[in-house]
């Protein structure tokens, strides 16, 4: 009996990480499809193939197209490494005694986060004239992303560190405008700036534009 339980949660390990793996998979093809193809253009179909995987494969993990690119949205606002940026970005505000230091940061977030992210959500712009689910995924996208700078902007309040005269809205607005994937489009897409020059450039307007 030991044998096989142990059999059993060894095989259990090995179907998760494959499964891991083909998800992984999925949204590299997807991804890469998607951005050069465009959002109508691309076909689960197309991307099962190039994946190596079934197309009822891809329906089961995400459920469909529109699915694959809710994951690509979620995993770049994730950021890289064990901790996701939300969290880390929380955990500097609170601690950090020098609110230049905060800023800074914040812009070096954008620098990692954006070029996954931001290229993302402009496909989704662009899809969501015409497609429901994508306008219903671009709305909770933009939606979520005025929460969290409106959170960013009461903990600089709250902290005193906000250029007297700026009300919290103010210091939300310029956050959200700092944080859009429209200038990462001007800048990295269009103007060819590389993403450690965008992300010290974000910072730098932020502490010119909020901090005393």
């Amino acid at each position: 009996m030991p044998d096989v339980k142990t059999t059993r949660r060894y095989d259990a390990s090995r179907r998760q990480e494959q499964a891991a793996r083909t998800r992984q998979a999925i949204l590299e093809t997807a991804r890469r499809r998607l951005l050069q193809d465009g959002y109508a253009a691309t076909t689960v179909a197309r991307i099962a193939d190039e994946a190596g995987t079934s197309v009822e494969t891809v329906y089961k993990a995400f459920g469909g197209k529109s699915g694959i690119v809710r994951a690509l949205w979620e995993q770049g606002l994730a950021g890289s490494g064990p901790i996701p940026a939300p969290q880390r970005s929380d955990a500097l505000s609170s601690t950090a005694v020098d609110p230049v230091r905060v800023l800074r940061g914040w812009g070096q977030f954008t620098a990692e986060l954006a070029p996954q992210s931001a290229p993302v959500m402009l496909l989704v712009r662009a899809a969501a004239a015409r497609d429901h689910d994508m306008a219903t995924l671009h709305a909770e996208a933009e939606a979520q992303r005025r929460t969290r700078m409106r959170h960013n902007a009461r903990r600089l309040q709250q902290r005193g560190w906000l250029r007297p005269g700026i009300t919290l809205s103010q210091a939300a607005d310029i956050l959200w405008t700092y944080s859009s994937a429209e200038l990462y489009d001007l800048l990295v897409i269009k103007s060819g700036w590389p993403a450690s020059r965008y992300g010290q450039f974000i910072g730098d307007a932020l502490i010119a534009a909020l901090l005393p």
